[in-house]
């Protein structure tokens, strides 16, 4: 039952060939095979699980629900408030945090009939590239132990990679959904900026902060984008759009769609082996009837600084209000309020979120908010006019998701700026608001996933999701070591 994804064994359980209760007993009976492994969760409940999954399974058979997704169990990242179920953001200062409230992208899934499992591991408030900030202890690559799976969503990718979860919540705020996704041989989409609600999200950069879907092939993907979208009045940024029919999209054609393959993106500093994949992934496209071509997209070099000056920023400001007061972690040993304060956030943060909290009180202090933070939203801008003068050319813009396969564990934390220009392929399609989509497209000679990013305009991830469906039929899906008695498979 593992080996099926999301879809299948959603139309499994609607023609009552599986019961919901046995879904959800497959799910755990592969985490308790292999999760001593990967480390993939922060929290389980399998009581909660199959309770849910009894209420789930006599709605299907009085036919109340009937959609794709009913009955499947889902697993969410731990930044997203799941009502009654510890939200700990892998942090110690939310360590004992049950929040009154669920997101509204979690509400959305459960409408569907969907059942969690559990909340996924992740970087410490999504800061992070490996998932190796975790206060919970890194995940593993479940291709290679001695890997990491990727981050921010790495406990998300990597559940699905193992088998341990059919499909997964994300969050991608400069990369965190596409990058463990390539990493790790699965699916993921980062929508454009709105699609997703944000509310119940907990906030790193809130401008760049979107929700969604991880999953071991585009329908999936598509099928869970269309369940979690939605206009949402509690968030001031959400969007109320019209066209959300996203499986609409699952149709094997590219002919004469322009796919434009940006020079900068090739240049230094990517592996060969990423290079080669992801150009082989662009010829299988143009063999499919797409026109390919390659432009110059510029300002490439400056995404970076100016993503992390507008992310720390924001993250200095999102994370004032956790300061041991009204919920989460208090210092036991403190004198007066101040005191209280510093300690409280002193043991509560980790090394990489007091670098990101620091470096964003610095360029938001007084004298050096012209000098870097409005500087950073001017180089915002341009990017954005880039990929506007891009998307007047082409309908799709290919690339890598990342410029290597998974690093070993420990590689990246001893150097933050290497793992910092590890997100150069991905954080622009934040700074704009734009959707992009990660597809496996090969294997290194270690054997480890290679993925291929794809780019669209903003409100077009139909273009994506047909360009990736169509060359995912090109292909065979990826099955970890993990999967029992599954061999390896890659073309």
């Amino acid at each position: 039952m593992i080996e099926m994804t999301a879809v299948q064994l959603g139309k499994q359980i609607g023609q009552k060939q599986i019961s919901v209760a046995e879904a959800v007993e497959a799910s755990f009976a592969q985490i308790e095979r292999v999760e001593k492994d990967v480390n993939s969760f922060v929290t389980l409940d399998k009581e909660a699980a199959l309770k849910s999954a009894a209420e789930v399974q006599k709605k299907i058979d009085a036919g109340e629900l009937t959609g794709p997704l009913a009955g499947v169990p889902v697993a969410i990242k731990d930044n997203m408030c799941t009502e009654g179920m510890l939200t700990t953001c892998s942090s110690k200062i939310l360590s004992n945090f049950h929040p009154t409230f669920s997101s509204e992208a979690v509400l959305n899934l459960q409408r569907e009939g969907a059942v969690i499992i559990g909340k996924t591991n992740m970087d410490e408030f999504a800061m992070g590239s490996t998932t190796e900030t975790s206060y919970y202890g890194p995940t593993k690559n479940p291709w290679n132990l001695n890997h990491v799976p990727g981050g921010s969503s790495g406990g998300s990718c990597s559940a699905v990679a193992a088998g341990e979860a059919f499909y997964a919540l994300g969050s991608d705020t400069g990369g965190s959904i596409r990058q463990p996704s390539s990493f790790c041989g699965v699916v993921g989409i980062k929508p454009t900026y709105g699609t997703v609600s944000r509310y119940g999200l907990v906030a790193y950069g809130s401008s760049l902060d979107q929700i969604g879907p991880v999953a071991k092939d585009v329908t999936d993907c598509a099928t869970i984008l269309e369940a979690i979208a939605s206009y949402d009045r509690k968030d001031s940024t959400s969007i109320k759009r019209e066209d959300t029919n996203f499986t609409e999209a699952l149709k094997a054609d590219v002919k004469g769609m322009k796919i434009g393959i940006p020079r900068d993106y090739f240049g230094e500093g990517l592996d060969p082996q990423v290079k080669e994949a992801v150009l082989k992934a662009a010829q299988e496209l143009k063999a499919q009837g797409a026109e390919v071509e390659e432009f110059d997209l510029s300002l490439v070099e400056y995404a970076i600084p100016a993503y992390y000056v507008i992310a720390a920023a924001e993250a200095s400001s999102n994370l004032e209000r956790f300061d041991g007061v009204k919920y989460g972690y208090r210092s036991q040993d403190y004198d007066g309020l101040h005191n209280m304060y510093k300690k409280t956030r002193s043991e509560g943060f980790g090394a990489e979120v007091k670098r990101r909290i620091m470096l964003g009180s610095f360029v938001l202090s007084s004298g050096y908010y012209d000098a870097y933070y409005l500087k950073a939203l001017r180089v915002k801008a341009l990017i954005k006019q880039a990929f506007d003068r891009a998307f007047e050319k082409y309908d799709v813009i290919l690339g890598p998701a990342a410029p290597t396969t998974a690093p070993k564990l420990g590689e990246s934390l001893a150097d933050p700026i290497k793992m910092y220009l590890g997100d150069i392929y991905t954080i622009a399609v934040n700074l704009t608001g734009l959707p992009g989509i990660s597809v496996p497209c090969g294997m290194d000679d270690k054997g480890l996933p290679i993925g291929v990013q794809l780019i669209g305009n903003r409100f077009e991830e139909k273009k994506i999701i047909q360009t990736a469906f169509t060359y995912e039929q090109t292909r065979t899906l990826l099955y970890s070591p993990l999967y029992k008695g599954i061999e390896k498979e890659a073309r």
